[in-house]
């Protein structure tokens, strides 16, 4: 393709990564574009805010009856462009986002209330305080390919529903994905410039990202987040950061071996382990170090690799070559270094250039690449620890703090263990399940990222507090405000003392409370 003036256009084009077949090509928004977005979006956000709560929560509810109608077409569609199987397109994608959308319309007239803030000073009764919400502008979100619908959708809604309007650059390999998105948000009613997408590479998520947006919400690697990161304190640009993550699953000695197995390989190859909650490393008692090693590879050895598209399919194939080469090489470093390769590690070219079969390794050390950098791909890397506190140790040896899992018949033993896991979510006896719960906040900790998305601290992203005072005696002055002098400094001594000096403050509490009755009904 070419411009008028002979420059050729960048494009990207959306491939099915279990067939190679080109589903669509589509030109790149210029930096022009972007900021013409942007501006469009800026002017269209006070009207949408003064629609009001309830009616924008009626057109969340419009596109959740929408999106149940066409559940199976977007499940399809992200099948084609993602790969991942048909039934975890429905699970981890549609569903999430019926569920989300469900968490907004519940949640979203309550969350935005105004809210009285009560106060026990003394010296501020005549005060009453409230908390504002008020929505930060414009959103620019910047999504991934792994999960191309759920991310998008559920951070989108948030930002909708609290009165701010979005601009979405998706990633340049689910496009279609993103375009259907905001397709259903439109029909339910959201105004064409509230919700836009900006389709394109790199440079044109590096464009949305000097925009003139109001915030920015960021899925992603480490390195471009770190990069954002720098590019957006120059200007004070507020934030979130999902960086990915490193996610360990400590298997205690009394765990149950064929449940937690399951859920290793579960957790290690849904989406073709390409999801920032995957079981990444796996560490279990040496007690029990060698059954679950064998129940993990029979169980490995019964997926069936495929087309997503084939209902009878377990792990489909990874989003690209490129990626492929990565989890080669990081299976390859541990062989070299002497982990054993109990299955897998093999592509499976009969089946198309991405498919590589779940690979399961044993006996990994940390100074190993696949226990130590991200793999996103199907890789079961398992080590033995022979105490709690080892595996403590090995588990939070990471730079990662995204998630982690406890697996034991010990639900107090269990939770005991998570609060000394240093990351932003802990699941005990299962894995990644968490990012389906919506009232559940998503996020991590260290080089996992900043903020949160999800639930009410999703909400709490996309909103400015406001705290608005008024005094209730607005006809006189305060005692403060100047005429110091030895009489005052000692009236305020007393009345600090009265206040705060040990002992006093079961006498005072009633006090306290009689006072805020007197200002309540104006006798103060």
């Amino acid at each position: 393709m070419a411009t008028d003036i002979g420059v050729a256009m960048r494009t990207v084009v959306s491939v099915n990564p279990a067939t190679g077949e080109t589903l669509r090509e589509l030109p790149c928004a210029s930096d022009a574009e972007v900021r013409a977005a942007v501006e469009r979006a800026r002017l269209a956000q006070p009207t949408w805010n003064e629609l009001g709560v309830q009616k924008r929560v009626a057109i969340l509810r419009k596109f959740q009856g929408l999106l149940y109608d066409r559940k199976s077409d977007v499940a399809r569609l992200i099948t084609r462009e993602a790969g991942k199987p048909y039934v975890e397109a429905l699970l981890t994608e549609v569903m999430v986002v019926l569920d989300a959308a469900r968490f907004c319309i519940e949640n979203a007239y309550g969350f935005l209330r105004e809210q009285n803030l009560p106060h026990r000073n003394l010296a501020m009764k005549a005060k009453a305080g409230r908390i504002l919400r008020e929505p930060y502008g414009v959103i620019g979100i910047v999504s991934p390919w792994n999960y191309p619908f759920s991310i998008p959708a559920t951070e989108t809604m948030a930002a909708l529903v609290t009165g701010g309007t979005v601009v979405l650059k998706p990633s340049e390999f689910t496009s279609l994905v993103a375009l259907e998105l905001a397709s259903l948000l439109h029909q339910a009613g959201v105004p064409a410039d509230v919700l836009q997408v900006v389709v394109g590479d790199g440079a044109t998520g590096a464009a949305l990202t000097g925009a003139a947006i109001d915030k920015l919400v960021f899925t992603g690697s480490v390195p471009t987040g770190k990069r954002i990161a720098q590019a957006a304190a120059a200007r004070l640009l507020p934030v979130v950061l999902e960086l990915g993550g490193k996610d360990p699953m400590l298997v205690l000695d009394d765990a149950d071996i064929d449940v937690a197995s399951s859920g290793a390989v579960w957790g290690a190859f849904v989406n073709a382990g390409q999801a920032c909650l995957s079981v990444e490393r796996c560490y279990v008692h040496r007690k029990i170090y060698e059954p679950f090693l064998d129940a993990c590879v029979r169980k490995t050895k019964q997926l069936r690799v495929g087309n997503g598209m084939d209902k009878n399919t377990d792990v489909g194939p990874m989003i690209h070559e490129r990626q492929l080469h990565n989890v080669e090489a990081q299976v390859e470093d541990a062989r070299a270094q002497g982990a054993r390769l109990l299955t897998g590690g093999v592509r499976l070219t009969e089946l198309g250039p991405n498919f590589y079969q779940p690979t399961v390794l044993a006996d990994v050390q940390h100074s190993m690449r696949v226990m130590r950098e991200e793999t996103f791909g199907p890789v079961l890397p398992i080590m033995a620890f022979d105490s709690d506190e080892e595996a403590l140790r090995l588990a939070n040896d990471s730079e990662y703090g995204l998630a982690a899992s406890v697996w034991t018949r010990d639900r107090d033993r269990g939770e005991a263990m998570a609060r000394r896991l240093q990351v932003g979510t802990v699941m005990v006896n299962d894995a990644i399940a968490c990012f389906g719960i919506s009232e559940a906040p998503h996020g991590g900790v260290k080089a996992s990222g900043i903020g949160r998305t999800h639930g009410r601290f999703g909400l709490e992203e996309m909103v400015r507090v406001k705290y608005v005072d008024s005094d209730r005696l607005p006809g006189m002055k305060q005692p403060w405000w100047y005429g110091y002098g030895d009489a005052f400094a000692r009236q305020m001594e007393g009345f600090i003392d009265l206040q705060f000096a040990r002992g006093l403050g079961r006498r005072l509490s009633g006090a306290l409370r009689s006072a805020g009755t007197y200002v309540r009904k104006g006798r103060l």
